[in-house]
């Protein structure tokens, strides 16, 4: 036997270790160019290095999860968040017996088409743009990974796999994409539903801990959500003992476990109800397959309208929000009003394209550092620093 594993003994080892509706890479339904395959790595690891490896990806650090990068070192960014949802996404997976590879390299592309300052930057631009087909960070990331990126000779993008396309587009805008959209059936693959909901569990489990870190949230207000009781119940005395970061950070721990356990199981209950012989199935089926339980269900959205109320819509919040929505306002009127303020490769993209959507595509693409350099370069004539 080789000690050196072939793309071919990769794919010939999904066929044995992974369940029937799993998504097997040796089966893609391929990408939009064709591509000679690549000795070592199958289709789905090749989506993923392609994603770590872009500009796109490496952007996420300097983008807001909830606090704007200037406001600590130790809140997550939309990096951190990623790589967090990744990994819970092939934790699942690999329980699964799915696909870990494609789950992946979907979590870790998801969010490349969010804005600066999160949710708060991407509403800015809906509405800009609603004339124009709005705006949708789903979409966005499509168009990054379909279009924007700009890497290799014979292709724009970065030329993913269907499957990994599939995964991205969950729903959108209206605006028109520059190449073929993937088609999207009853349902989208397994890995596709279980990236969906690890990047939940990642986002309401670290923004729980992000909120307790800042201040905005406390241990006796959390107490009214069951979740958050059976968590601490579980969380080790010795933990609780030690108090502070430990006991914060060991009670978001037990919550995860939590979450991913019931979706495992839950998911395994509603797989074993149906027959599923293949991917095909999967597609056809009219319901979700991955997700929690009836009653976690309702305790999740519990915990989120929760976070809604005490934390998204905390007045220290709410005031970064105010500020990063006009930033974002200005540089686009800014921009419509001077095109000549943009980048010369910006601006030739005016003949072929329309020009509010590329503006939006850079605007889009900067990071919460660089859109509050550029806004204070082109709007704050008395700042000569």
């Amino acid at each position: 036997m080789s000690i050196v594993r072939t793309r071919e003994d990769f794919e010939a080892e999904e066929l044995e270790r992974l369940a029937p509706f799993a998504s097997k890479s040796g089966a893609s339904e391929g990408r939009l160019v064709a591509e000679v395959d690549h000795p070592y790595r199958t289709a789905f690891q090749r989506d993923r290095d392609r994603v770590v490896h872009s500009r796109a990806f490496r952007r996420l650090e300097y983008k807001t999860q909830v606090f704007v990068y200037h406001e600590g070192d130790h809140y997550r960014n939309r990096l951190t968040h990623t790589l967090e949802g990744a990994q819970i996404a092939r934790t699942i997976a690999r329980i699964l017996r799915l696909n870990e590879d494609l789950a992946e390299a979907i979590a870790l592309t998801h969010d490349l088409g969010h804005t600066p300052f999160g949710h708060a930057g991407e509403r800015v631009l809906d509405h800009l743009l609603e004339g124009d087909g709005g705006f949708d960070h789903n979409r966005q990331t499509l168009r990054v990974v379909d279009w924007l990126e700009s890497r290799y000779p014979d292709f724009r993008g970065l030329n993913l796999t269907l499957e990994a396309r599939e995964g991205v587009l969950k729903h959108g805008c209206d605006w028109e994409h520059p190449v073929p959209l993937p088609t999207l059936a009853a349902q989208r693959s397994l890995e596709s539903q279980v990236a969906d909901i690890a990047d939940e569990i990642a986002y309401v489990n670290h923004d729980l801990d992000d909120g307790l870190c800042a201040g905005l949230l406390d241990y006796e207000g959390l107490q009214e959500l069951a979740l958050w009781r059976e968590a601490f119940a579980a969380t080790p005395e010795k933990a609780h003992r030690a108090g502070g970061t430990v006991e914060r950070s060991q009670v978001v721990i037990a919550l995860i476990n939590y979450l991913v356990s019931d979706v495992v199981a839950e998911t395994a209950r509603r797989l074993g109800a149906v027959s599923l012989p293949d991917l095909a199935a999967v597609r056809r089926h009219g319901d979700p397959l991955v997700g929690f339980s009836e009653r976690v269900e309702r305790e999740k959205l519990l915990l989120k309208r929760f976070l809604f109320e005490h934390f998204y819509n905390h007045p220290r919040v709410l005031a970064t929000t105010r500020k990063a929505e006009r930033v974002m306002s200005d540089l686009f009127q800014v921009y419509r009003e001077d095109p000549s303020l943009l980048p010369v490769a910006v601006r030739g993209r005016f003949d072929s394209e329309s020009e509010v959507r590329v503006i939006a595509d850079y605007i889009a693409g900067m990071t919460d550092r660089y859109a509050i350099e550029e806004h204070r370069k082109l709007l704050d004539p008395h700042d000569l620093a």
